[in-house]
């Protein structure tokens, strides 16, 4: 069957024939292309075509797609049950290796998404300090939770969104919004507002507007600024954690927030969430404390397994280096062949997850970002495709490189952006 009757097929059953907006391809055009399987560094549709994917499932499949280890621990695993309704060793197991890995965060609760973690976070911020207004920062994306869809990123800017509708004035009016990488913002929106705020939330590398990495001193202020005015910081980091660095963006920038967002990794491509942070806090949620959270399938021994697994492959001697030294060849690599065609790109990278931006000058904030020129990201997007190399179908998202790239997939990649560039020019 076509992608074009796949995609009609889906659209019978499926609002937007998607589970999720942006695989809609409405940033690129074009009808999205359906995959089938997934195999290391490839992905392979239903016709069977071969892609080097630096997608990896939005993030998460750092090890790249269908890992044998992650693979036999998920089998192993379900084997022996997929839920229990019940407490498991396994959550025990992979909490203290979070714990382990990022300082700040003295205790964890696993759920089953990032929307929930940050959701969940929210809510435990604003119960543990009795204030119920909220910062975010514009053009940063935390999941569609309610009080943070206001100046969104990700879907909601690739589909040039404002917020949703079903989000209540009231609710959207608790959220402030700041530019990212401007403390003087935040400054005066504490001295003015400080006392009804009860935290910020922010990407400590801003990811669903694409890549964009904090300047010096910025994430610093931040913090000084929070606990200046007692209001609690809160990094998501279900993008950047276990990613940027084996203790997140967190360690990597020296940060230390009162909580802290996961996802996406520490799944192992299986959905989960997790927030943790200062014991203090962690201790007001339900059943030892008065802030409520629960879920049915949160900490369930699947995802749980093929976290650890995961934690274990990032843990070997050189992993990270290695896909710091490729990501690195990849973005120089890119940014070359882009000037060699006289085309104007402005590349950011932090580790193993960048984004190439069709704009003049430095991407450093929201506004910045949204000069990128999408008709000829699009243009970039489908004649990578063509040529079996896929990327996100969005302007303002983000590559993501994983343990099992390396050289061959970087020089065929190279070449594919060589002549899709001279096409465009």
């Amino acid at each position: 069957m076509s992608m074009e009757k796949l995609f009609a097929e889906a659209n019978r059953y499926i609002p937007g024939g998607v589970n999720s907006p942006v695989r809609a391809f409405g940033g690129v055009g074009g009808t999205p292309v359906f995959m089938e399987r997934g195999s290391g560094t490839r992905v392979y549709d239903t016709d069977g075509k071969e892609y080097i994917d630096y997608l990896g499932s939005w993030g998460p499949l750092i090890a790249g797609h269908s890992h044998p280890r992650v693979v036999a621990a998920i089998r192993e695993q379900a084997g022996k049950g997929s839920s229990f309704g019940a407490p498991c060793e396994l959550e025990t197991v992979l909490a203290r290796r979070v714990c382990g890995l990022v300082p700040a965060c003295e205790k964890v609760r696993f759920v089953s998404s990032g929307t929930e973690a940050t959701m969940s976070a929210i809510r435990l911020a604003r119960g543990a300090t009795g204030r119920q207004g909220v910062v975010k920062v514009a053009g940063c994306y935390h999941g569609h939770v309610d009080s943070l869809l206001v100046s969104a990123g990700s879907g909601v800017l690739t589909l040039s969104l404002p917020g949703s509708p079903g989000v209540p004035d009231a609710l959207a009016g608790l959220t402030h919004v700041i530019p990212y990488n401007d403390p003087d913002a935040l400054e005066k929106l504490l001295v003015e507002k400080g006392g009804e705020i009860a935290c910020i939330i922010l990407e400590p590398v801003a990811g669903n507007m694409g890549v964009i990495p904090p300047a010096k001193g910025y994430l610093e202020r931040v913090r000084e600024l929070t606990r200046e005015h007692g209001v609690l910081l809160i990094l998501d980091e279900v993008m950047t954690g276990f990613r940027v660095h084996a203790g997140g963006a967190q360690t990597r920038f020296g940060i230390k927030p009162d909580l802290s967002c996961f996802g996406k990794v520490i799944g192992g491509g299986l959905p989960v969430g997790a927030f943790g942070g200062r014991a203090d806090l962690m201790d007001q949620l339900a059943p030892t404390g008065p802030v409520y959270q629960a879920g049915t399938l949160s900490g369930n021994p699947l995802a749980m397994r093929a976290g650890i697994e995961t934690l274990d492959i990032l843990a070997e001697d050189g992993t990270y280096r290695r896909m710091e030294e490729v990501s690195a060849a990849l973005e120089s690599g890119l940014g070359q062949a882009a000037a060699a065609a006289g085309l104007t790109v402005t590349s950011n990278r932090v580790g193993s997850m960048m984004t190439l931006f069709f704009a003049a000058g430095p991407v450093v904030d929201f506004e910045s970002a949204t000069r990128s020129d999408t008709d000829l990201y699009a243009k970039y997007f489908h004649g990578m495709l063509q040529r079996g190399v896929y990327v996100a179908p969005s302007q303002f998202e983000a590559a993501f490189v994983s343990t099992l790239h390396g050289d061959a997939e970087v020089e065929a990649t190279l070449e594919a952006a060589r002549e899709t560039f001279g096409e465009m020019t």
